[in-house]
């Protein structure tokens, strides 16, 4: 065992403690997987990293991503909050407009938009789900069909089952069956366009219920502004009952809703709303060359800096 550098980071928030939290070994050399999973387990964050030299010579650092049950190929939330620490910590990119990180899905460039880190998206692979697992995903969720608009099967590394559905306020008021959802195996991701005048309120009463319920004391930033959509996560059979702010969630559901024509080529997405959060995501697409691209991009902020015994 060493001392390794070590950073807490909060990701999609501008504000410390209302986006998700990350946990960042600067250097995970010498950790084989099961060390890295142990201390992912420990720290029950939803997504621990370690960062490594990369493989890769275009790349600028490898990472490896843990949840508290398993290793993902990709994840966003951890490629953000990781390209964060690591810049903060000293790391100097190859090249000055973009950073290039490696991971099990290959090489992600991230690059700088003022105050903010945006990644491309990774390719994504989507299919219609079955009638049978529809119908199950939506029992668990205590769903009736008419408040589905759309569903698809979405595969960027996490597969996702997204759900369009037909109101922010559905989606706000889903009471998930976290047993059910893990029994089956599959994570959901669901969203829906705000109304414009009537969502800022609902968001605000949420957050204040939130609060109520989870004992925060602090109001959320910002929780009367706008949002085009309201997106949840539920990932119980990664050990993740609700996810508070999802990066490759809200990738896969861009990608998806903007080719389909639900959502414009720029929108902003509120998550964590349920969760006393307030979490801002945002998704941009841009074609060149012939070649579309989503990028998906959020603030970080570091909460916590030291060293980790490992």
């Amino acid at each position: 065992m060493k001392t390794r550098p070590f950073k807490q980071v909060d990701v999609f928030t501008s504000q410390p403690y209302f986006g998700n939290p990350l946990a960042v070994v600067l250097d995970g050399s010498g950790l084989d997987g099961a060390a890295m999973q142990r201390f992912a387990h420990w720290s029950n964050l939803s997504e621990t990293t370690f960062v490594l030299p990369p493989e890769d010579p275009s790349a600028d650092y490898s990472v490896r991503i843990f949840t508290p049950g398993g290793e993902l190929p990709f994840a966003g939330h951890p490629t953000l909050g990781t390209c964060h620490a690591w810049l903060q910590a000293g790391g100097q990119p190859k090249r000055q407009d973009v950073i290039v990180q490696q991971c099990q899905v290959g090489l992600v460039p991230i690059r700088r938009e003022g105050v903010r880190l945006a990644f491309a998206a990774p390719p994504l692979k989507r299919s219609a789900p079955s009638p049978v697992v529809l119908a199950q995903i939506a029992a668990a969720l205590g769903l009736k069909a008419q408040h589905i608009v759309a569903a698809q099967l979405l595969d960027n590394g996490p597969v996702w089952l997204g759900l369009l559905l037909d109101s922010a306020d559905t989606v706000l008021q889903l009471e998930a069956d976290h047993l059910a959802l893990k029994k089956m195996g599959i994570k959901v991701g669901v969203a829906a366009a705000h109304a414009a005048q009537s969502a800022p309120v609902l968001i605000a009463r949420k957050n204040r219920e939130a609060r109520a319920f989870g004992g925060s004391t602090q109001p959320a930033p910002a929780e009367a502004a706008g949002a085009d959509f309201e997106v949840r996560a539920f990932a119980a059979s990664i050990g993740i009952n609700e996810d508070p702010v999802t990066g490759s969630l809200n990738a896969s559901l861009a990608q998806w809703l903007i080719a389909d024509g639900h959502a414009s080529d720029n929108y902003t997405v509120a998550q964590g709303t349920c969760l006393g959060r307030a979490g801002r995501v945002h998704l941009s697409q841009e074609t060149t060359d012939g070649t579309t691209q989503v990028w998906v991009g959020g603030e970080s902020v570091t909460c916590i800096a030291g060293t980790v015994t490992l």
